[in-house]
């Protein structure tokens, strides 16, 4: 199958991707071609961006959390249909688990869906040096993948002289160059960049950012790239092999459960194949919102609490009684519960800000959630069950935890490993209706999980029709 695509990779962190990813998304949105966003990695704010300029979800491919096989397939599913599937890198090309495996990493991604790369190389300060970092790269690329390079932060004066040496130095193209403009540069914050609300006139930003590289970058011959990707086998088994049945099942016991989802700008950083995976074992997905709304949803049977920056909103969301004490009574009427990250702090007794200040929660677990000032957990897990739950008898699921603050009450009913030192530790409350806990979860890499949520969720509508 014919499908156009190309993946932004670049040299390290901080070279400028999801600058120049977005730029090319709104670029290809201006010529009306059909895009398809995706995030290389487990991070949640740069889809944000990728759907803020194409209106439409960015999905996550990883290759630690699906292996090739499901990798490509997830791809496939997504890309099938779109004129250009655009995939922005993680960190720098080569850099995956650990800093130092192939899984995860933007390489391996680009391999196991045979997409071309464009390598994005910081230039500000440099000048012949740029040619031995392009040899290394190149050294490295054994299938000939790395098809194009732009240099961000660097003159149009010195891009012409360089360019020149490039091309007569090494068989890839030097497709243009993005100058050294601070105020269209993307900001940090403590967890990856801002989220697009947070940038003061986003569209503005997104318009002078695409306006420059359409006048800096050769995007014709870019796309032209993108069009001589290889093509792709047709059909997808995802369907049939890993959520078909469960769904059936479902449909024929009578109307399909609803999942709650929290969603605003406190509870935002969810996995668009979760939310698939959840309606795929046969649920229905509302939105509701902890911080503006009065109650859960009074459709729900199950919740899910997702990640974001409760702590950024910790005095609304405390000061929002009726909607902590709808929470606090589902979990007691047994009402299925996943809460990840942020949404476990939320579920706590209280919660700190980042200056100190406490402020009362939904008191489902029993702990408090407080501050550390630095990072407490980063980088990949794989969590095992200790008594089988929401998983399969000796099943397991991959996700990822980043987070700064710490709870006298981790929960142990899960263990989790990190897959490069191998270093194991107890986590999550994970006991009948339950599964709340720091780590985020990726659910296509586990698929039963998914299928149990809503499988509990359809259970406890049962239970509250019999009831009603």
């Amino acid at each position: 199958m014919r499908t156009p695509r190309i993946l932004i990779g670049a040299t390290g962190s901080g070279s400028g991707k999801t600058t120049i990813t977005c730029a090319l998304l709104e670029i290809l949105k201006r010529q009306g071609k059909k895009v398809q966003a995706f995030k290389c990695g487990p991070d949640y704010i740069d889809p944000m961006f990728h759907r803020t300029v194409l209106g439409i979800p960015s999905k996550n491919l990883d290759t630690f959390f699906t292996g090739e096989k499901m990798t490509a397939e997830l791809f496939m599913e997504s890309a099938v249909n779109a004129d250009i599937s655009v995939m922005e890198g993680v960190m720098g090309l080569y850099d995956g688990l650990g800093g130092i495996r192939k899984e995860g990493s933007a390489y391996d991604l680009a391999t196991v869906t045979d997409t071309p790369v464009i390598l994005v190389i910081d230039a500000h300060g440099m000048g012949r040096s740029i040619l031995p970092l392009i040899a290394g790269f190149l050294s490295y690329d054994t299938i000939h993948l790395i098809r194009g390079i732009i240099l961000n932060r660097t003159s149009g004066a010195f891009f012409e002289t360089i360019r020149q040496e490039i091309e007569k130095s090494f068989p890839v193209e030097v497709l243009g160059y993005f100058p050294n403009q601070k105020e269209i540069l993307l900001e940090s914050r403590h967890l990856g960049l801002k989220r697009p609300e947070e940038v003061e006139k986003m569209a503005e930003l997104l318009d002078k950012t695409a306006d420059m590289l359409e006048k800096t970058v050769d995007i014709d011959r870019l796309f032209a790239i993108a069009e001589g990707a290889s093509e792709l086998p047709e059909g997808s088994t995802l369907e049939k092999d890993s959520y078909g049945k469960q769904k059936v099942h479902l449909q024929k016991s009578g109307k399909r459960p609803v999942i709650a989802v929290a969603r605003d700008e406190a509870f935002c950083f969810y996995y668009e194949d979760n939310l698939k995976a959840l309606e795929k074992a046969g649920a229905e997905i509302v939105f509701f919102s902890p911080l503006h709304d009065g109650s859960v949803p009074k459709e729900a049977d199950g919740l899910l609490l997702p990640g974001g920056y409760p702590e950024l909103y910790a005095k609304e969301l405390s000061e929002n009684k009726t909607m902590l004490a709808a929470i606090r009574e589902k979990a007691e009427l047994a009402m299925p519960i996943v809460a990840e990250c942020g949404g476990f702090m939320y579920l706590h007794q209280t919660m700190e800000d980042t200056e100190h200040h406490v402020y009362e929660m939904a008191g489902v677990v029993p702990g408090d959630c407080f501050y550390t000032g630095k990072l407490v957990r980063f980088g990949y897990i794989e969590l095992t069950e200790k008594e089988s739950n929401f998983l399969p008898e000796n099943g397991s699921i991959k996700g990822h935890e980043f987070h700064y603050f710490d709870s006298t009450a981790n929960g142990d009913d899960c263990v989790a490993l990190k897959p490069v030192s191998g270093k194991k530790y107890d986590c999550v409350f994970d006991k009948n209706s339950c599964f709340v806990g720091f780590p985020h979860l990726y659910y296509p890499s586990a698929p039963q999980f998914a299928e149990n949520f809503v499988k509990k969720a359809k259970n406890y509508a049962d239970r509250s029709e019999v009831n009603s």
